[in-house]
């Protein structure tokens, strides 16, 4: 029997396709890497038995990074980014996705991919087959490798799909490829560049990284040329005639000349009307007219109406469009097409609505008189979003349930009547002067019975006037008013901006709207507005100053229709890749020649680190004090050596009892978050810049592998985190005598011990049970807490009953293995004697110890 592999693009689709594939009888196993589940059944393919194995991804399983040493951000010049080489990486090491699937591929003669159906998709199935192609033999060939299209989990659609299945589009997958690199390479280049050089000089710059992206600015660019229009705006004062008619109900009357600007002139057309006490009706006009049905839904329409309707931003609306789709409630969501399929069960989908307790009374109405839907465009991606299967409030959580809601009463009004109203104006004149008024009545309010938040007014008014009539005036005046700016950009109007400049896809607009958001270069306000913070201001002019194409839409426009041409097969990948890459190398230059111009607009929003911050500890060059500045990122800041240190994000940073690093003589910090009770001790350099080869960035002492060092892991380290498969335990004296506890130093697991202890040692020895480092304990003699009245003991921390009841936790777990020196194993502790694994520890030699370890 001949087997096949399936691989969906989420663990929860693949188990809904194998469900609708098997017809509900396959047996289900868990994948090697605990994520992904395998789901079995036996079927027909290719008119043979065959068994098939359905699983899935969770996502891309390949990331583009840069190689070696071009990730760090100190040893590389950024302009070497656009020309460095890149390798795909798997995107989530701990899932080793590629070795699963290549597992699960062995013995396999077909590989049949179930992806979403969009470029993005197209590029996954590359990744897989590549996964793959270690185990199954020609996984390239059109009759190895097949491609499923489909745009809804129903079960008409997934055996539709599988009876018609296509082959994998290399030219989609590689403008995929294309984009990726280009905004790596691109995004990288000028965040490193102006993060070091801003961050270096600004104190107040609330921003931990200061990002460009080539879809994401423009983006930015849309809602600060806003926010430009409303401060440059000018309000202008006019003047208009406004005039009041009739009784229960009063009516005011349009001027139309509308309005004047200069107040003489209005004035003379007031003092022509004011002395006249009736109005003459001289002509009236009533016409029937409509508003037409929606069309068909999109992607972007959808994340529109969630954002100005249901106040639910485009990117979680896109994630719970997503989660509603997976589970089988509405058809694929990403799509540009608003026309239905000419073969769209239009009815079908009106008839299981009508059993909805929400809309169910409209759908039975529209049942019985469905109407065509409006013709929209065909983008031929997928179908426009639907509903595929009935969902009731109580299935749904409120958001879930508020998108889902609209979907269906969107999709019926597609396929209601008009609305249809009559308008009737109404002309005066009163004197020479010609003045209006305008009703509407509703006739029948169509599709807006289901889409209720689009229906006309219910107090609408009849013209109650006749052709030569004399209408009492009741007041005429003269109204000054004055000329308003825009407001704000709502997310709505940027997402149609983006739409129409051709910034971002569909799955990426709302993204680049996000991305604007989470790095404080926008805030959202009320109505879903989007106010520029000063450092989204200061960006964008400052790349208008400098090369305003860096801003503008043109450009990112002109590379997507680029991409599209590979897409499509008409245009070479690697030439437009290069192409773009040159051109966006050069801009780079110049940006870089010409920073000074952005620096001026810096300079005059935020205040520089010299004037910020207050003294905290001294430098270890010049042994004069720091200044801390708070804001994010927080950082230290020597104005003698002009250097910058950064320190962690939120806690708090004290100076450490004013001992030194023995490395590099700069003052100790400890630092703590008080919400997880969690602190070490820090050398504001070594933070900046690892002293060890293994040892990484951004690390405390208690990371240090320093064999002298009292505060390092090496003099305080106990044993392998009892949570966490990567980190060490080792005592926290940051608070003592007060306080002692063992903190982790690479997840948040704490563990309170030996309270009202004077003092912690940890020993040389280690327990022979479990592997820990053996403590020594010394209390007050009113404080002991042991039953024998000792004021000091030795023992495992986990493993000595005296010292059980003192520690918060009970579990040993044999001492990691740390890498130090020269790539040699090094234990963290080790003095002499023989480790738990009955090895030679390090030597007692502290200067053979310490040319062991420092690189």
């Amino acid at each position: 029997m001949r087997t096949a592999l399936m691989v969906a693009e989420k663990p929860s689709l693949a188990a809904s396709l194998a469900s609708i594939l098997s017809n509900g009888k396959c047996s289900s196993r868990k994948g090697s890497n605990n994520a992904c589940s395998i789901h079995e059944w036996v079927g027909s393919f290719h008119g043979e038995q065959t068994r098939f194995k359905m699983t899935s991804v969770c996502g891309h399983i390949m990331g583009l990074e840069f190689v070696g040493k071009f990730n760090s951000w100190d040893k590389v010049d950024p302009v070497e980014l656009f020309s460095c080489p890149t390798e795909k990486k798997e995107s989530t090491p701990n899932l080793r996705m590629s070795h699963f699937l290549n597992q699960e591929a062995k013995g396999c003669e077909y590989l049949i991919l179930w992806l979403d159906c969009d470029k993005e998709g197209e590029n996954i199935c590359f990744e897989v087959m590549s996964a793959v192609s270690g185990s199954i033999r020609n996984v390239f060939c059109d009759r190895v490798t097949y491609r499923a299209k489909f745009s809804a989990i129903t079960d008409k659609d997934i055996k539709y799909a599988m009876g018609n299945l296509i082959h994998p589009n290399e030219n989609e997958a590689k403008s995929v490829d294309a984009r990726q690199e280009l905004d790596l390479r691109i995004g990288c280049a000028f965040t490193r560049f102006q993060t070091k050089f801003f961050q270096g000089k600004y104190a107040d710059l609330d921003a931990s990284l200061i990002s460009y992206g080539p879809c994401q600015t423009p983006t930015l660019g849309f809602c600060v040329q806003r926010h430009d229009e409303i401060q440059t705006f000018k309000p202008e004062t006019f003047w208009y005639v406004q005039v009041t008619v009739g009784e229960n109900p009063e009516m005011k009357l349009d001027w139309i000349r509308v309005r004047i600007f200069e107040k003489e002139v209005a004035c003379m057309f007031l003092n022509k009307v004011k002395d006249h006490k009736e109005a003459f009706v001289e002509n009236i006009t009533s016409r029937e007219t409509f508003r037409g049905r929606p069309l068909a839904l999109n992607t972007v329409e959808l994340m529109r109406a969630a954002s100005a309707g249901l106040g639910i931003g485009p990117h979680s609306a896109m994630q719970i469009a997503e989660k509603l789709y997976t589970r089988g409630y509405i058809s694929y969501p990403r799509t540009e097409t608003t026309q239905y399929p000419t073969n769209f069960d239009i009815t079908g989908v009106v008839k299981f609505l009508q059993s909805s307790a929400e809309f169910g009374d409209e759908a039975k109405s529209i049942l019985h008189d469905i109407n065509s839907p409006r013709k929209g465009n065909d983008a031929g991606d997928h179908p426009p979003i639907t509903p595929m299967k009935l969902a009731s409030r109580n299935e749904l959580d409120g958001d879930t349930w508020r998108v889902y809601d609209y979907i269906c009463r969107h999709f019926l009004g597609t396929v209601s009547h008009d609305l249809k109203y009559r308008l009737t104006t109404t002309k005066f004149k009163i004197g020479t002067e010609q003045f209006t008024n305008t009703s509407s009545v509703l006739i029948d309010p169509g599709f807006t019975k289901v889409m209720t938040w689009q229906a006309m007014g219910k107090n609408e008014i009849i013209n109650p006037f006749s052709l030569n009539e004399k209408v009492k005036i009741n007041d005429i005046r003269l109204v000054e008013s004055q000329t308003a700016p825009p407001d704000y950009l709502t997310e709505s109007e940027l997402i149609s901006l983006m739409e129409k400049h051709g910034i971002g896809t569909d799955a990426s607009i709302p993204v680049h709207i996000n991305n604007i958001c989470q790095r404080n270069y926008v805030t959202i306000g009320g109505g879903r507005t989007l106010t520029p913070t000063n450092l989204g201001i200061v960006l964008v002019h400052g790349y208008q100053k400098i090369d305003p194409e860096l801003v503008l839409p043109t450009m990112r426009s002109a590379v997507e229709q680029q991409l599209n041409l590979i897409a499509h097969g008409s245009a070479d990948y690697r030439l437009v890749l290069k192409h773009a890459v040159e051109i966006f190398r050069l801009k780079f230059l110049y940006f870089v020649q010409n920073i000074s111009n952005m620096d001026i607009l810096f300079e005059a929003t935020f205040s520089s680190l010299c004037s910020a911050g207050k003294a905290l500890s001294r430098c270890g060059k010049c042994r004069r004090y720091m200044k801390y500045i708070q804001s994010k990122p927080s950082r230290l800041h020597c104005s003698q050596c002009d250097e910058t240190y950064t320190m962690p994000i939120k806690g708090v940073i004290r100076v450490y009892r004013e001992l030194k690093c023995p490395l590099d003589d700069f003052e100790l910090l400890a630092w703590s978050n008080g919400a997880k009770g969690k602190s070490y001790p820090l050398c504001p350099y070594c933070y900046n810049h690892p002293p060890f080869r293994d040892m990484q960035k951004n690390s405390g002492c208690n990371s240090c592998p320093h064999p002298t060092c009292a505060h390092s892991l090496f003099s305080l380290g106990v044993s392998s985190c009892i949570e966490c498969d990567r980190g060490v335990l080792a005592l926290d004296c940051t608070m003592s005598p007060k306080s002692w506890k063992l903190v982790c130093n690479s997840c948040d697991i704490i563990i309170n011990c030996f309270d009202d202890a004077i003092k912690v040692n940890i020993e040389a020895d280690s327990c022979e049970e479990c592997g820990a480092q053996l403590v020594t304990v010394i209390y007050k003699s009113e404080k002991s807490p042991f039953k024998d009245d000792k004021t000091e003991k030795k023992g495992c921390i986990f493993c000595l009953p005296d010292f059980v009841p003192l520690v918060e936790k009970h579990k040993a777990v044999e001492m990691r293995r740390i890498q130090g020196g020269r790539g040699r194993g090094r234990s963290v502790r080790g003095r002499g004697g023989k480790n738990s694994r009955g090895r030679n520890k390090p030597p007692k030699d502290k200067m053979a110890q310490l040319a062991a370890y420092f690189v």
